[in-house]
């Protein structure tokens, strides 16, 4: 098992790498960009990636706590907590002149960008490393890219999934490993640019289901060509159900703009265990848009054949929990 005090180190360290990270987990309301941080952990490691410290906080998001069956995190328990300004200060020491590392980084700068636009501040880090692509250039063979995925490859015991400070402290269990067999194969690291948010415009939040609430506010994407994916595993087993999970095998197709980029949003569905189609068929198990009422081809095949449509606030909150497909 891979130990958080355990401080190998790897021969001939690559001095272009970084001199410190920040591995950071936060629990959100929901995904799209009008949701709130509810609670958030970071691990400072060193160059090497061994851990320095760590620091947790529950954050109240002024607002409903969201999928409170996934991060248990209540209304009641949130009530006291400090809001984000509040740890502001603190969670910026923590981050200052770090590689921020998180698993889909992209998802978890964004939330921590917008709540330091809304709190009116810059969050201190210019850089992330997402440890789902850092495992792509390992070519680590994992059966998909979940982080319990990637903690059982290296052998670490999950104790309380969907908990910031425990996910934030599997990563960092996973990351330094992954790290050293970087560092030992010479690979470049996957470093991104952080460009933080300047101003931020409050819009009203989305409904936590069905229909996007009007006017809200999300990124246009525009047109995008689809990728070849390989093909879903499981079998398709129906139609999605109001009352129930999502199930491994539903066949979903997306229509219109998304708040988080589309590419990115199929790829989690994928991730998921469902199949991302598209067009919709009479097969189709889902589509997703945040515009149900505009006329394109897909919005008025869905109703012609009765096909269950929600918005991706709705779907995003969905995809954190899908049922296996023995269910």
């Amino acid at each position: 098992m891979t130990m958080l005090d355990d401080r190998t180190t790897a021969p001939a360290w690559p001095a272009a790498y970084p001199q410190g990270y920040a591995v950071v987990d936060v629990e959100t309301t929901g995904l799209a960009r009008d949701d709130r941080i509810v609670s958030a952990a970071v691990y400072r490691l060193d160059a090497q990636g061994n851990v320095e410290d760590h620091w947790y906080s529950l954050v109240n998001p002024e607002r409903d706590p969201g999928p409170v069956w996934i991060h248990g995190l209540t209304s009641g328990m949130l009530e006291g907590a400090p809001l984000f300004g509040d740890i502001a200060h603190e969670f910026a020491h923590r981050l200052d002149g770090r590689v921020l590392v998180a698993h889909n980084a992209v998802f978890d700068w964004s939330m921590i960008a917008r709540e330091y636009a809304r709190a009116e501040h810059l969050a201190p880090v210019r850089q992330r490393l997402c440890t789902i692509a850092l495992s792509k250039e390992l070519s680590l063979p994992l059966p998909n890219h979940k982080l319990e995925s990637l903690a059982a490859h290296f052998g670490v015991v999950q104790r309380h999934a969907h908990n910031a400070l425990d996910d934030a402290r599997v990563l960092a269990e996973v990351f330094r490993p992954s790290l050293h067999t970087a560092a030992a194969r010479g690979v470049r690291l996957p470093l991104l640019e952080c460009r933080p948010l300047t101003e931020w415009s409050t819009a009203p939040p989305a409904p936590r289901i069905g229909r996007q609430a009007p006017g809200s506010s999300y990124r246009p994407n525009g047109w995008h060509p689809s990728r070849k994916r390989p093909p879903c595993p499981y079998p398709n087993p129906g139609r999605y159900d109001s009352d129930k999970r999502l199930k491994q095998g539903m066949r979903v197709a997306f229509s219109g703009d998304t708040s988080i980029e589309r590419e990115l949003l199929e790829d989690r569905a994928v991730e998921a265990g469902l199949h991302v189609a598209t067009s919709v068929s009479r097969l189709t198990s889902l589509l997703v848009t945040n515009d149900p009422d505009a006329p394109t081809s897909k919005t008025l095949r869905a109703r012609s054949y009765g096909t269950p449509i929600i918005d991706e606030a709705a779907f995003t909150q969905l995809l954190r929990d899908v049922a296996p497909a023995e269910e």
